[in-house]
């Protein structure tokens, strides 16, 4: 599989989710680590994002809930390069209406091989890793060259 290298700048573009269940969490999380994730670009989805800027006082841009849409439109950001990383705390006991968008979300942010966190523990490990202060190059799947070539059979 041919690869292409995407660099990630030492300001990381960082989402931030959390099903209903997992906000209160999310939420004391995000305070507790306010001084590291004050230095990155947050965003997140609907109320995820309000609820964050209300009790933390960072700044989050907010997309549509993820019900309606804002799982997509984070997924769409990750595949235009416009989010690093996702911390992502999901309700593992409790089946959500848009499982598909969530399941879309996840495979997206694999293929595009961000850090990705699910669990506070995995979020601390994450945040505390060396190369959140640097850059990081990460590799992902080079679909145009794929693309090209495959056009290329079809030319002779």
């Amino acid at each position: 599989m041919d690869n292409q290298s995407v660099k990630m700048k030492k300001k990381k573009k960082i989402a931030l989710i959390a099903h209903d269940n997992m906000k209160k969490e999310l939420i004391q999380w995000v305070e507790e680590r306010k001084n590291i994730l004050e230095k990155h670009q947050l965003m997140g989805t609907g109320t995820t994002a309000r609820l964050l800027e209300d009790k933390t006082g960072l700044e989050v841009k907010g997309y549509k809930s993820g019900p309606m849409g804002g799982d997509q439109q984070i997924g769409a950001r990750i595949a235009e390069g416009e989010i690093d990383f996702m911390i992502f705390f999901w309700d593992p006991l409790e089946a959500q209406p848009h499982d598909p968008d969530v399941k879309a979300l996840l495979r997206i942010a694999v293929l595009y091989d961000i850090p990705v966190a699910n669990n506070r523990a995995t979020a601390d490990f994450l945040l505390s890793s060396p190369l959140m202060d640097e850059e990081y190059e990460r590799r992902v799947y080079d679909f145009e060259g794929a693309l090209k070539n495959r056009v290329k059979l079809f030319d002779k």
